[in-house]
């Protein structure tokens, strides 16, 4: 009879532990967000939390509080994709934004600039390195489509953990803008020296952005004033001289002077340096293709690329030659090192 009460309190015992340890494996095991393209939409239940493979943590100067706040590499990526690319665009194309996003914050902490940042800062939030925002900005701005949009992000950044854009061991400069005009530029027709990785490539996709062309009227003496020179007589605005690899205006000749296309861009505010302009009357009428610098990725090539079936990395290996995809614990020693 003992016998047979020892038998059933072990049974019992282990009916009651059985179903508490199913219950302890499963919040341990770690939810997956499914992709938007497919049927499932995510909800709270497919929410990933972050699992850092290390300690890598981005000092960002927050500009608007004046604050150096401490983020999770990973986290920060995200922040940086969300507030640099369209949460819409293909998830091969926000794959390949998370590339160049870590690949950023990656060199410029192995390689500091020589701007002065405030305290302990590694980067700011602004355009001056990488934007970035935080959850709480991201909802503001994001309203009710915060949940789809912010899980598509992740699922993105997640994805590609760790990978980091390489060329002959060291990160590159991941260059990236908004559209091209169906080039990207060689590096030292925007910058002062030519960088390997970053050549003139073909980009047909950026014909769908809305930004691909725009016009912009600006009167004589804005011209005039903004560029230094006095326009010609006989009614023209100046002659363009030489145009780069990729199409945009290499130099013009103007009032006399000339000039670079990226001074002309940079002074008269122009979305590109790939411009024609004329006058009519007293306005001077500018057309643009593109926008932004034109050197490395664009990021409308990237989505449309995407569209079209491309995978992340054929994407970073079109717009940057020659590069290799890396961990960034290869370069935990120097991160450690820096720090110390």
């Amino acid at each position: 009879m003992k016998r047979l009460l020892i038998i059933a309190t072990i049974l019992c015992t282990v009916v009651l532990i059985i179903p508490t340890m199913m219950v302890l494996i499963g919040d341990r095991s770690t939810p997956t967000v499914m992709s938007t393209t497919g049927e499932q939409q995510p909800t709270e239940s497919t929410q990933v939390t972050y699992e850092p493979e290390s300690d890598v943590a981005i000092q960002v100067f927050r500009s608007k509080q004046e604050l150096v706040e401490e983020v999770p590499l990973e986290e920060y990526v995200v922040g940086v994709v969300a507030s640099e690319m369209p949460a819409t665009f293909e998830m091969e194309a926000l794959k390949a934004q998370a590339l160049t996003a870590r690949t950023y914050i990656l060199r410029q902490m192995l390689e500091p600039g020589d701007v002065e940042l405030p305290g302990e800062a590694m980067v700011t939030d602004t355009v001056m390195h990488q934007v970035y925002q935080s959850k709480d900005e991201l909802k503001n701005s994001w309203g009710s489509e915060y949940d789809l949009k912010y899980a598509r992000i992740k699922e993105a950044v997640l994805e590609t953990k760790g990978q980091v854009l390489t060329y002959d061991g060291e990160p590159i400069t991941a260059a990236f803008f908004s559209t091209s005009n169906g080039f990207t530029e060689n590096s030292e027709d925007y910058w002062p020296n030519p960088i390997p990785y970053l050549r003139s490539v073909e980009s047909p996709w950026d014909q769908t952005s809305p930004r691909f062309t725009a016009e912009k009227v600006l009167s004589v003496g804005e011209v005039e004033q903004k560029l230094g020179v006095s326009l010609p007589s006989d009614g023209t605005v100046g002659s363009i001289v030489a145009r780069t690899d990729g199409g945009r205006v290499a130099s013009v000749s103007v009032g006399g002077k000339e000039l670079s296309g990226r001074e002309v861009r940079d002074k008269l505010e122009l979305d590109s340096s790939d411009f024609d302009w004329k006058r009519q009357g007293d306005q001077v009428v500018i057309q643009t293709r593109g926008w932004g610098h034109g050197v490395g990725m664009s990021q409308y090539g990237a989505d449309g690329m995407a569209k079209e079936g491309k995978s992340y990395e054929e994407i970073v290996h079109h717009y940057y030659q020659g590069v290799s995809i890396q961990s960034v614990d290869t370069y935990e020693a120097k991160l450690t090192a820096k720090a110390e």
